[in-house]
C-alpha cells in the first residue's frame, strides 16, 4: 500500500479544492441561515464531472474506486462547506452502488446517467423510528399488486428528500416470521418518489440546515417491478455492499471537517494577542491542537487503508468501521478544541468554528453510533463474546 498520492490522486485532491474554494464563508453561512439547499455547488460538482467519479465509464463515470471519491469527499469537506456540502453530494457516491453491482443492464442505463449528470437528485430511504440500527426489524411493507408491488410504511432521517425525485428504498416484502432468516424478506427498490402517495415532513435539527433530513411517510405508493434491484427478499445483502464505502467517506468527510477546524484555530491563536503574546505561545493551547492534528492524521490514514483493501477486493470491514470511528471522534474533538480556543468568540457565528462544531456531530452519530463500531471490533476483531 502506497501512502504518497499517485499523480492522478494529487490530481483530483488539487481540482476539488479549487471547486470548493469557490464556495466561501459567506456562501455556506448564508445557506445555513437560511436552509436553501446548495444548488449550485451541486451543479458545480456534477459539471465538473464528479458525481461519477465511482460510477462506470459506459455511463459516463470515471470508474475510479473508493479511494479516490474518499479523497474527493475529504477535500469537501474540509472546505468552508463542510458536512453540509459533503451531504449535498455523497449519496451519488456510495448510494447507487446496488445497482451498479446487482442492477440490470436497462436498469443502469435508465438510471445511472441522470446521477452522475446531476439531472435529479436521489435519497437513500432505510431507517425507521422504531427499528434504529435493527435493519432487520423494519416494518415499511412492498406487497404485490398486479405487475409491482405497493408501498406503505414510513422513513426517518431521509436526507434531501425535499428536492428528490428518486429514492432508494429497503422495504420489507415478506413477513419476518415467515423468513428463514431475519435478513431474508427484505426488497430493494430505486423508484419514484411521487408526493401524491407520500408525505415528506422536514426534522428541524442541529446543523447542515441546507440538506433537510425528514420522515418520509407511505401511503400507497406504486413501484413498478421493473424498478425492484436484484432478486426479492435479497435487498439485506445488497445494501451490505455500499456500508464499507459509505463508512470509509463519512470518516474521511469527518477527518475534513476537523481539519478546517484545526486551521481556523491555528490561525486565531497565531493572530490572537493577550497580556502582550500570542495566545497560541500557550502550551494549554498549543497541546491541544497539537494532538488533534496527530488524530486526525491517523484517521486520515487508515481511511486510505480501509479504501484500498476495499479497491483491492480484500476484507476491509474493520478498517472501514475504524475511519468512521476514528474520523468521527477526531473531527468532532479538533472542533471542539478550535471553539475553545476562540474562546467567546468560538460561540460567535462570524468566525465559523460554531458551525463545524454542529456538523462534526453527525458523522459521530451516523450511518452507524460508535457504540456499534466498537462492539464489531470487539467481536469481529478481538473475537470476543457478544454483548447484545
Amino acid at each position: 500500500m502506497e501512502l504518497q498520492l499517485n499523480e492522478q490522486q494529487e490530481t483530483i485532491v488539487d481540482s476539488v479544492a479549487k471547486l470548493c474554494a469557490g464556495f466561501d464563508d459567506e456562501y455556506w453561512f448564508e445557506k445555513d441561515h437560511s436552509g436553501d439547499f446548495p444548488i449550485e455547488f451541486h451543479k458545480a460538482m456534477a459539471d465538473g464531472g464528479w458525481l461519477g467519479i465511482a460510477m462506470p465509464e459506459e455511463f459516463g463515470g470515471a470508474n475510479l474506486g473508493v479511494t479516490e471519491a474518499a479523497l474527493m469527499m475529504h477535500q469537501v469537506a474540509r472546505a468552508p462547506g463542510a458536512m453540509s456540502a459533503a451531504s449535498a453530494v455523497h449519496i451519488n457516491i456510495f448510494g447507487p452502488h446496488a445497482i451498479v453491482v446487482f442492477g440490470t443492464d436497462e436498469q443502469k442505463q435508465r438510471w445511472i446517467p441522470d446521477l452522475v449528470q446531476g439531472n435529479l437528485i436521489t435519497c437513500f430511504g432505510v431507517t425507521e423510528p422504531d427499528a434504529g440500527l435493527n435493519t432487520t426489524k423494519l416494518k415499511t411493507r412492498a406487497d404485490r399488486s398486479g405487475n409491482g408491488y405497493v408501498v406503505n410504511g414510513k422513513k426517518i432521517w431521509t436526507s434531501t428528500a425535499q428536492q428528490a425525485k428518486k429514492i432508494l428504498l429497503l422495504a420489507r416484502t415478506t413477513a419476518i416470521e415467515d423468513c428463514k432468516s431475519p435478513t431474508d424478506g427484505l426488497s430493494l427498490f430505486y423508484t419514484d418518489l411521487d408526493r401524491k402517495y407520500c408525505d415528506i415532513r422536514e426534522i428541524e435539527k442541529m446543523g447542515r440546515k441546507s440538506v433537510d433530513s425528514n420522515e418520509v411517510f407511505f401511503d400507497g405508493l406504486p413501484v413498478p417491478l421493473e424498478d425492484r434491484i436484484g432478486e426479492e427478499g435479497m435487498g439485506f445483502r445488497y445494501i451490505l455492499h455500499s456500508l464499507n464505502p459509505e463508512r470509509i467517506l463519512v470518516g474521511m468527510e469527518a477527518v475534513g471537517i476537523g481539519q478546517n477546524a484545526l486551521a481556523r484555530a491555528v490561525k486565531y491563536a497565531q493572530d490572537r494577542v493577550v497580556f502582550d503574546r500570542p495566545i497560541g505561545q500557550n502550551q494549554s493551547i498549543q497541546h491541544p491542537l497539537a494532538e488533534s492534528w496527530m488524530e486526525l492524521e491517523a484517521a486520515y490514514l487508515m481511511g486510505l487503508k480501509a479504501g484500498y483493501l476495499y479497491d483491492k477486493g480484500l476484507p476491509c470491514g474493520a478498517e472501514s468501521n475504524a475511519t468512521k470511528y476514528l474520523g468521527g471522534e477526531a473531527g468532532f474533538k479538533a472542533a471542539t478544541h478550535a471553539v475553545m480556543t476562540h474562546g467567546g468568540m468560538g460561540y460567535a457565528k462570524e468566525f465559523h468554528v460554531e458551525r463545524l462544531l454542529r456538523e462534526s456531530l453527525l458523522p459521530r452519530i451516523a450511518p452507524v453510533s460508535p457504540q456499534m463500531i466498537l462492539n464489531y471490533i470487539s467481536e469481529r476483531v478481538l473475537e470476543l463474546p457478544r454483548s447484545y
